[in-house]
């Protein structure tokens, strides 16, 4: 039986990433304890991981993607690798990582392969020596990301993260606050992810008509506070 485009396209995706598992073992085992590889199919937001070595940030084989995941969904096509950038887990790990997107024939965007190194050891001998030479201006921290193998917690901490400080919940921002909060989850890639408008409206207590009204309305209206100069 003939397969049509799209069953073939479907099916050379899934060789890449039936030959790339080898690979996830191979890294693991040269970098050691410290180094974690996981293996991304984007097709399946929810369950993303369809491979894993090591234990950095304790994915497991049908685990929901990350936010960095996330964002790479949102460019689509567009996407491309992000190396030896910094991160730290919830629990305070500072891992170096690095991702690098999984393209089939036609240059389409469908996974990702991911290294993370636990650099924590790394960090505090930095802070250490910083602290010894004298004081300073602290660098500033990486920022925290949201691993987990459910897909519901991980939209849940992102938007968490991102409601203005001051213990402010969504009954207290006012409006510009609000379109304000569905751009930055917008911009980090939440909506890509199939149901993550109805996850956000649950997390914010609000319906998912309003949530549908506030990400659209972010998208058309453009913030007050961008000057519009470089970033």
């Amino acid at each position: 039986m003939l397969m049509d485009a799209g069953q073939a396209r479907e099916a050379e995706r899934d060789a890449i990433l039936a030959a790339t598992v080898p690979v996830v073992d191979g890294i693991a085992a040269t970098f050691g304890p410290l180094c974690e590889v996981v293996l991304h199919d984007y097709r399946r937001p929810e369950e993303s991981v369809v491979a894993v070595a090591g234990s950095v940030t304790g994915r497991t084989v049908g685990g929901a993607m990350s936010e960095i995941g996330m964002r790479m969904l949102a460019r689509g096509d567009e996407a491309a690798d992000e190396l030896n950038y910094l991160t730290a887990t919830g629990d305070g790990t500072l891992v170096k990582s690095s991702t690098m997107v999984l393209r089939d024939s036609t240059g389409a965007v469908f996974g990702a392969l991911c290294v993370n190194v636990d650099v924590t050891a790394v960090g505090q001998a930095h802070a250490l020596l910083g602290a010894l030479a004298g004081p300073g201006a602290a660098p500033a921290g990486p920022p925290t990301t949201t691993f987990g193998d459910d897909l519901d917690s991980v939209v849940g901490a992102i938007v968490d993260d991102h409601l203005p400080r001051r213990h402010r919940g969504w009954a207290q921002l006012d409006r510009e606050e609000r379109l304000r909060l569905f751009r930055s989850l917008d911009a980090r890639g939440v909506f890509a992810v199939r149901r993550a408008v109805e996850q956000v409206a649950a997390r914010l207590g609000i319906s998912r008509a309003s949530a549908y009204s506030y990400l659209s309305q972010s998208r058309t209206t453009a913030d007050p506070t961008d000057t519009g100069g470089p970033t």
